[in-house]
């Protein structure tokens, strides 16, 4: 198995329309395909993870439950940046299973989540897997729901939510100033935003990866350059604006855990993405803003 589901070609259409807004590869991908069922994101979550809090020695053989750990990690790692969260609202754009939601509401203790995607396959997972937690939150309504919409049409009103976290989804978004726009709107003048994915350093690199990296050439991803992704977000009217990269603790180790698992370390393509860290195309990143 892969770690993305093969590259599209042109005998692999998508079975029936893609979902509103959303390309066709996209769609397959997050649909049919079932992303979070792919060996190397263990546990159904669907990141690279951050790798830096594992306990034991730092050259000793990576395990699954180290892979999960690294992945609920990236997610402590974002919900960590907001001040005081503790009964606060949360909105996680992009929330795939909703397993990011659940560990922010166990973890962080925040008032409410609401877990927004853009696949109503997605929305149909997160609703499965987190069918207790929902069923728990009938004695205190809306502590968790999942909602389908997109990251620049977001179907929540005006000022309702203190911190907004997307978790390696900015990658999809097709309109980055939309999603900026539509997070300044939902967000309370003095709340936060918080996202983390991979994106190009510049634009010569933007250029390049199409050809190392399949997910790229075939729609799945778009090669936005970081600093013109924080631009943007400070275009549309957030404040303090914050650029982190993270890469040394998620590219080495995430390769390591891919070469040590028998199943998974003869998939060539995606052990690229090191190789793209290590020539300077790509890194990982952790972008804050405040609002008002």
């Amino acid at each position: 198995m892969t770690q993305q589901p093969p590259p599209a070609g042109p005998a692999d259409p998508p079975d029936g329309p893609a979902p509103p807004d959303l390309p066709d590869r996209v769609a397959r991908v997050y649909g049919e395909l079932d992303l979070s069922t792919v060996p190397a994101f263990a546990g159904g979550f669907i990141n690279f993870g951050y790798w830096t809090g594992l306990p034991g020695p730092a050259d000793r053989e990576l395990t699954r439950a180290d892979r999960v750990r690294s992945e609920e990690d990236l997610y402590r790692l974002v919900l960590g940046t907001f001040d005081r969260p503790r009964g606060r609202t949360a909105l996680d754009v992009g929330c795939g299973r909703g397993l990011g939601g659940a560990l922010a509401l166990r973890e962080f203790d925040l008032g409410t989540v609401i877990g927004l995607d853009a696949h109503p396959d997605q929305i149909a997972r997160a609703r499965e897997a987190n069918a207790e937690l929902l069923a728990a939150s009938a004695d205190a309504p809306g502590r968790l729901e999942f909602l389908l919409g997109a990251a620049q049409d977001i179907p929540l009103p005006d000022g309702c939510v203190d911190c907004l976290f997307s978790v390696e989804a900015a990658q999809h978004f097709r309109d980055l100033p939309g999603f900026a726009r539509e997070a300044v709107r939902v967000l309370r003048p003095a709340g936060r935003l918080a996202l983390t994915t991979f994106f190009a350093r510049t634009r010569a690199a933007a250029r390049a990866l199409p050809e190392l990296l399949p997910p790229y050439a075939d729609g799945l991803d778009i090669p936005h350059v970081v600093d013109e992704v924080a631009a943007t977000l400070a275009a549309a009217g957030l404040r303090d604006v914050r650029v982190r990269a993270i890469g040394d603790g998620v590219w080495e180790p995430y390769d390591r855990y891919m070469a040590q698992q028998p199943e998974l370390r003869d998939d060539e393509w995606p052990r690229r993405y090191l190789t793209a860290y290590e020539t300077g195309l790509l890194d990982y990143y952790v972008l804050t803003a405040a609002a008002g």
